[in-house]
């Protein structure tokens, strides 16, 4: 149980009181020739007070500004590894993270994906260093804000005799009319916009307290920020989702709960003229050079109730094209146009023909992203497609197999069944490759034209977080002007043994406090007090030089 120390003016303070909080006397042992240190004005602060328990230890370890200072350092510097390769939302589409770094990147890479860093916003490790930062600000604020303010809101006007004479300016004037002087001084220091106090033969003048509180409000500004971090982890809150769809798909929003549906209907591409004047050069040596980009959409929603793994009805909100940095915006969505695919391989055509080629049976057509299993070509002759491998290669085993589901090296297994061949033949078929896998085969599939489509590569985004981010920010700046462009300056006389004592204090700008005492001073015909600090100062030079 913490135990109060009374102080001779009758004061009750915290236990761990450095400064009386009423009159300033050290409850303290001190050096009689050391300067009170005023940063928290004596206060007893936790930390420094107690560390008997696990949570005073926790407490004490988290309110250390080492350490806050440690954790906004490891946040950086993770921030900025998370630089260095791409974060897995930009990599390619269609390629597995799992392998993706280590192919790229080699050994870091892996590294690099093993710790977390692809997808270092959501990691777990990321989150408990943005908690413990968190944390950190809040304890320290804690452990400092209030018992500052429970001091400046104690203060009282005389102050004790070793408090004023510790002060950083002190000085002492013999005077038979300490009332009267104490009366022009309160004069002289309202009219330099002080808040002035006065007690029987005592006077105190403060302004700018409000500075004090510009570090905690700065505090306030990050907790703001870190808190619209964390609501960015709430779906619905942040939603930042890509997306490609192909012409004439038809696909719900990622990010939206399938409340809305698009459909593609024709990626457009233009580029700049080869007779511009002002581009003739750069095609001419690069090629064409993209001009615009945009995809003409339309917007759906869902009708009426949706039967899972069944296409819902849908209803048509608008047409729209979605362009370079116009993009499409519905109930705080918005679609940008971030990128394309040309000539996507979309269906592969071929023709059943004799071993010769002079003889045709048939064409059939293959949708390499929906392909059917069984091809009727009439007259009895039949194709079923058996295997299908869009990214075709073959692995460790000799064994033919697929790297994804994207087409970019499809292969087929055919059995092929005619009116002369009931059994069937069996045929692999890749591009510039086909093999008769059974025996004695009479026919086979010829390749006969590609049929291709582009593709959009669009970003759907939504943050309800934005307008915190803001707001803390704003706070933050405000605590920042609060604490760096004014200061907390109190200037203290009182009437003791017949002499007039004058000290003062500020958290920073000595110079200009020591500008308004001059002013006071000169009103009250008295000498400007000393600088203790470079008094000390220059004594010691002195007595390096003798």
């Amino acid at each position: 149980m913490s135990q109060e120390i009374i102080c001779e003016c009758g004061h009750k303070n915290p236990e761990g009181t450095i400064l009386c909080e009423a009159c300033g006397k050290p409850l303290q042992e001190d050096n009689p020739k050391q300067l009170l240190n005023m940063r928290y004005e004596g206060s007893a602060r936790r930390s420094q007070t107690y560390n008997r328990t696990a949570i005073d230890k926790i407490w004490n370890y988290l309110s250390s500004v080492k350490v806050g200072v440690t954790l906004i350092i490891l946040v950086l510097i993770a921030i900025a590894i998370g630089t260095i390769f791409p974060q897995n939302i930009y990599i390619p589409a269609g390629a597995d993270p799992d392998t993706f770094y280590k192919d790229q990147y080699g050994v870091l890479g892996q590294i690099y994906k093993t710790l977390g860093f692809d997808n270092l916003y959501k990691s777990w490790w990321f989150i408990i260093l943005i908690g413990l930062l968190g944390a950190s600000i809040v304890v320290a604020s804690l452990d400092r804000f209030f018992p500052l303010h429970r001091a400046l809101k104690n203060q009282k006007v005389t102050r004790h005799e070793r408090f004023m004479k510790k002060q950083r300016l002190f000085g002492t004037t013999p005077t038979t009319k300490g009332e009267e002087q104490l009366q022009k001084a309160e004069q002289a220091l309202k009219e330099k916009k002080y808040k002035v106090s006065r007690e029987k033969g005592a006077l105190l003048a403060e302004k700018g307290r409000f500075s004090r509180w510009g570090p905690y409000v700065n505090h306030i500004g990050l907790m703001v920020v870190l808190i619209a971090a964390v609501l960015r982890f709430i779906p619905g809150m942040y939603v930042n989702e890509t997306m490609w769809i192909r012409e004439g798909e038809t696909k719900a929003l990622p990010g939206t709960h399938n409340e809305y549906y698009i459909t593609n209907h024709k990626f457009i591409l233009t580029t700049y003229n080869k007779q511009d004047p002002q581009y003739k050069q750069a095609i001419k040596e690069n090629g064409s050079i993209v001009k615009s980009y945009q995809s003409d959409v339309t917007l759906f929603k869902p009708e009426g109730q949706s039967v899972l793994g069944a296409t819902p009805k849908l209803k048509k909100l608008r047409d729209d094209q979605i362009k370079v940095n116009s993009p499409l915006e519905f109930a705080g969505y918005q679609v940008f146009q971030a990128d394309y695919r040309l000539n996507e391989l979309y269906k592969m055509n071929f023709t059943l023909t004799d071993q010769s080629e002079k003889k045709t049976f048939g064409k059939l057509s293959v949708n390499l992203y929906n392909p059917k299993e069984n091809y009727d070509l009439g007259h009895g002759y039949k194709v079923k497609l058996t295997y299908y491998f869009p990214d075709f290669y073959f692995d460790d085993n000799g064994d033919p197999a697929t790297k994804s589901d994207t087409p970019n090296n499809p292969a087929f297994i055919f059995d092929v069944t005619t009116p002369d061949k009931p059994k069937g033949e069996t045929s692999f078929v890749a591009i510039k490759t086909n093999q008769a896998i059974s025996k004695d085969n009479q026919y086979k599939l010829t390749f006969a034209g590609l049929d291709t489509r582009n593709v959009s590569g669009l970003i759907v985004k939504r943050d309800f977080t934005v307008w915190i981010f803001f707001v803390g920010a704003m706070i933050f700046l405000l605590g920042v002007v609060q604490g760096m462009y004014w200061q907390h300056r109190r200037i203290w006389l009182r009437k003791i043994n017949g002499e007039l004592w004058l000290s003062a204090h500020t958290n920073k700008n000595w110079h200009g406090i020591k500008k308004d005492i001059a002013y006071l001073t000169d009103s009250l015909g008295i000498p400007e007090p000393v600088d203790q600090l470079e008094q000390k100062v220059v004594t010691e030079e002195r007595r390096k030089h003798s």
